[in-house]
């Protein structure tokens, strides 16, 4: 099993960038799609981008579609999103999780906050 921690959140205003880390412990972190979700306050977790154990394939909610971009490297154990363009919409903690499709998989850690300001 992988045991996942996430990063890199912060305060940032409306149009900057952000990028989050998702680290992973464990040998078999190659094995695994890994996925971001984010809750916002007074709304349900909502998936917001998926990657492939291989990265070639990367999935993306619309409302992220264009800003956001999910990538890996496996020889760090890391998975990131690069976050540009945000909007006081993104506002929520963000958490990783190994996914089946669009599916968590996996326990959530204690995620990251990001804040846009506008």
């Amino acid at each position: 099993q992988v045991q996942l921690v996430e990063s890199g959140g912060g305060l940032v205003q409306a149009g900057g960038s952000l990028r989050l880390s998702c680290a992973a412990s464990g040998r078999t972190f190659s094995n695994y799609g890994i996925g971001w979700f984010r809750q916002a306050p007074d709304k349900e977790r909502e998936f917001v981008a998926g990657i492939t154990s291989s990265g070639r394939i990367r999935d993306y909610a619309d409302s992220v579609k264009g800003r956001f971009t999910i990538f890996r490297d496996n020889a760090k154990n890391t998975v990131f999103l690069q976050m540009n363009s945000l909007k006081p919409d993104d506002t929520a903690v963000y958490y990783c999780s190994t996914i089946s499709g669009r599916t968590p998989a996996g326990s959530w850690g204690q995620g990251t906050q990001v804040t846009v300001s506008s």
